[in-house]
């Protein structure tokens, strides 16, 4: 359900044809996308394949593209088992991992289909190890099995489990290197991508100069920090870890309010890369948002164990100590931040104190490879999720739309929310987001 309210160029290449633009900065645009991550590239992408006699532009607040949430995540293509059968994101994830798959043998775009084992280590943990084959199953996803102990062995020798449910239609691929192909399809396509243009005001156009029509025909102004100014008909903003206050801006609602999570992840030294194969998930634990620490190998060979998942002090925060006084203020005071801490408390301090000591960390690692040892890892990197939450303390988990009110609201359209595993699905989601615009506007 949608929520509405009121072998290619290398990637360094891609950095060079997509990371400085704002020289081709025109003023009028039929289309104007703001954010420059996966969804807003491939809702761009799939939009002016559509209409390509419309006139686009996307602007992103940073001087390159997608360097936050689509390249700071584990690098799984997901298959889809986790998602309440006949729900948007199952659907979307399903058919989104088909979509990446064949957008990167197109492009010739490096990808390992490594598959993944979620593994039960206790007899308690069957009957969920069970409901999920059942729910991938009623969600269509490609080549799911049950396999016992002795095949769990055979599949990754130094992991062990009783029970485990075998998803090799799961994979990796650099979601990076993939969003900036779909930048590059829409410049092709000819769009025009704005780096380092940090909106700042949503409006309409209070009036036009003498002679001019641009105010009427073009009506929604986009200002950056800078004073720079872009008129277009109508609007789409896929913001991820601003998309709340994108939202505000151009007088829509505070909520769903978005709170940072930072996960921090371990890696495995080289020398011990050998202990894992493919992907290595624990079966989750429903009371509890997240999935829990796992395995995940990755394109360039390293191996990353966890996350953990704690509150970040900073929007865009990947240190410990990375804090923004904003940022801290809008998430500590907001009721539905502090209803969600009163009812997982010893969740979220246990997840802080794994995050504090590596050995507590490596503690729920070795239940399913004893092998690994705390002089085996070392910290590595850290990923912001974007958690829309309810001012009850629930985790929004579906995506939402708002147009917010009065004139500019019959012309912008904010996804406010796209949660994980927004990266797998992308493709997917520019399909959906542009049959929301084209519902909406009149392109």
């Amino acid at each position: 359900m949608i929520r509405i309210l009121s072998r290619a160029a290398p990637q360094a290449a891609l950095h060079h044809v997509l990371k400085d633009t704002s020289c081709r900065l025109h003023s009028t645009y039929d289309v104007a996308v703001v954010g420059g991550g996966i969804v807003g590239l491939a809702t761009a992408r799939e939009l002016i394949l559509r209409h390509p006699s419309l006139s686009f532009i996307l602007v992103e607040k940073e001087k390159e593209l997608a360097v936050h949430q689509s390249g700071h995540n584990s690098g799984v293509i997901h298959s889809g088992i986790y998602y309440t059968p006949g729900s948007l994101k199952a659907r979307l994830c399903v058919r989104g991992a088909t979509l990446a798959y064949e957008y990167c043998d197109k492009k010739g775009l490096p990808y390992q289909r490594c598959g993944k084992l979620i593994v039960a280590v206790d007899q308690e943990e069957i009957p969920r190890l069970k409901a999920l084959h059942e729910r991938g199953m009623k969600n269509n996803v490609r080549d799911l099995s049950m396999i016992d102990g002795k095949a769990i062995r055979e599949r990754e020798p130094y992991c062990r489990g009783i029970m485990a449910l075998d998803s090799p239609y799961t994979g990796i691929v650099d979601w990076r290197m993939v969003a900036l192909h779909y930048g590059k399809d829409f410049e092709e396509a000819g769009g025009t991508v704005v780096t380092d243009y940090e909106v700042k005001d949503i409006s309409m156009v209070k009036e036009s100069s003498a002679g001019s029509t641009e105010g009427m025909k073009y009506p929604i102004a986009i200002k950056d920090n800078k004073g720079k100014e872009v008129r277009c008909r109508y609007v789409l903003t896929c913001g991820g870890l601003y998309s709340d206050r994108l939202s505000q801006i151009s007088g829509c609602s505070r909520e769903p309010r978005i709170v940072p999570f930072r996960g921090d992840y371990l890696v495995l030294k080289p020398e011990k890369h050998y202990l894992v194969k493919g992907n290595i998930y624990p079966v989750p634990d429903p009371r509890f948002p997240f999935l829990g620490v796992h395995f995940t190998p990755r394109m360039d060979g390293s191996v990353w164990l966890g996350p953990n998942a704690v509150l970040a002090f900073k929007r865009e925060g990947y240190k410990v100590y990375d804090f923004n006084t904003r940022d801290f203020v809008d998430a500590l005071s907001f009721r539905g931040l502090q209803k969600l801490v009163m009812k997982n408390i010893s969740y979220g301090m246990g997840e802080m104190y794994r995050g504090v000591f590596i050995g507590a960390q490596v503690k729920k690692l070795q239940k399913y490879i004893p092998e690994i040892s705390r002089s085996d890892v070392l910290r590595g990197p850290a990923g912001v999720r974007a958690q829309a939450l309810d001012r009850d303390g629930n985790l929004v988990d579906d995506f939402v739309f708002d147009g917010g009110v009065g004139d500019v609201g019959s012309r912008v359209l904010h996804v406010r929310n796209a949660p994980s595993p927004a990266a797998t699905s992308s493709l997917a989601i520019g399909e959906m987001v542009a049959d929301e615009v084209e519902g909406r506007f009149s392109l």
